[in-house]
């Protein structure tokens, strides 16, 4: 198939054609002109404006949540008329689409900016002080000021039921999701379907399974360690369900490489497939220490409540923070409510340093080689004349 072009107009040089031709620019696929920006402002300024006259002075309806409903409504389809003036179905289908995903992304920040703003405005009255993360409740009352009393148990508690869930469901979770996406087979199906099934349990159930397992059968007690087994009960789902689609993300090329180096398969997936799952995997953990830390109902039933220090997991009660939260904001004193919610705040702290270090140390991009596995590429020897 060939193609033809009109000939040049006679009398006009190369040069000339050149300078009248402008040439081809990239398109900018983000860039938004002004009267893309107008289109947006006058779409949501008109929006109110109809909205106003028809919900306040036509109809008898009244509720601000009605209101912005029926406004971001009337936006819509104001935005999608004024876009359709001036341009085709398909810019205007997708310039809706992108006000539509944008609220979204912006509704998911507001609604955890007003979690975090309302715990830190009801909290604020006893993280202020220092007493409250260097004390514990042991000779506190519910009617003390703010100045006396604290959660270091609740902390101490927190961090170390957490460690051992993770060394308990770490190595369990991810040895699980390589079987499921290396090895295969029948069994596969088999333990992909009771991890479906302990995502969907409730929380309450793994506390009672712990409870009449450990406490009750084998007499382990109320202890942080119990505590810690609830927790992993619910972790370790969410790490073999994450760590699954990551290694399944792997690009199958680089397994094949390594076979064809004479590399066994249990090498090829701890020198290859592992570390460049590497960053997934540590948002995986991140994911479920996020759930774990955040559980209340089955350390009700695990871990005891005392308000005494105690740091030893395997002896006596053990209380986390979110059983501390959970204890106080039930008491009808204003300081024992503003503690719990010192007490939240402190634990969703807690959970962005546990996410900003896990991000800190899995979030190497995949190919990029550590210090130690430079230091060792550059002693090995690349060719026969050196191997000489």
């Amino acid at each position: 198939m060939t193609t033809t072009t009109d000939p040049p107009a006679p009398g006009v040089s190369a040069p000339e054609r050149a300078a009248e031709d402008p040439p081809d620019r990239p398109r900018r696929l983000r860039r938004r002109e002004l009267d893309d920006v107008m289109s947006v402002i006058g779409a949501a300024m008109g929006a109110v404006g109809f909205v106003w006259l028809i919900y306040e002075r036509m109809l008898p309806l009244k509720g601000r949540l009605g209101f912005v409903v029926c406004w971001y409504i009337a936006f819509l389809a104001l935005y999608a008329l004024i876009v359709g003036q001036r341009r085709g179905r398909v810019v205007v289908v997708d310039r809706v689409v992108s006000v539509a995903v944008h609220t979204a992304g912006f509704l998911v920040v507001g609604v955890l900016a007003v979690v975090i703003g309302f715990t830190a405005e009801r909290g604020w009255g006893a993280v202020r002080h220092v007493r409250f993360f260097t004390t514990d409740l042991s000779v506190t009352g519910p009617n003390d000021p703010l100045t006396k009393g604290g959660i270091l148990h609740g902390m101490v508690g927190t961090l170390e039921q957490i460690g051992i869930a993770i060394t308990i469901t770490v190595p369990l979770g991810i040895a699980a999701a390589v079987f499921l996406s290396e090895v295969g087979g029948r069994m596969a199906r088999v333990v992909r379907t009771l991890v479906e099934a302990m995502t969907a349990i409730p929380s309450i159930v793994a506390g009672l399974f712990v409870y009449a397992g450990l406490i009750v059968t084998l007499g382990l007690g109320q202890s942080g360690m119990s505590a810690a087994c609830a927790v992993s009960v619910m972790m370790l789902p969410i790490v073999i369900r994450a760590s699954e689609v990551v290694l399944r993300l792997i690009p199958g090329g680089l397994r094949e490489a390594a076979l064809a180096l004479g590399a066994p398969r249990w090498r090829m997936v701890w020198s290859a497939v592992l570390p460049t799952a590497r960053s997934g995997l540590a948002t995986a953990v991140v994911l479920a220490m996020a759930r774990g830390l955040g559980e209340t109902a089955p350390v009700l039933l695990t871990a005891g409540y005392t308000q005494n220090f105690n740091a030893d997991p395997f002896n006596g009660p053990q209380v986390p923070l979110p059983l501390v939260a959970f204890n106080l904001v039930r008491k009808p004193e204003p300081e024992a409510i503003a503690r719990g919610f010192g007490a939240a705040l402190a634990l969703l702290a807690m959970v962005l340093v546990l996410f900003v270090t896990a991000r800190v140390l899995g979030g190497r991009p995949p190919g990029e080689l550590s210090r130690r596995q430079r230091r060792r590429s550059r002693a090995v020897p690349t060719t026969d004349s050196e191997q000489g």
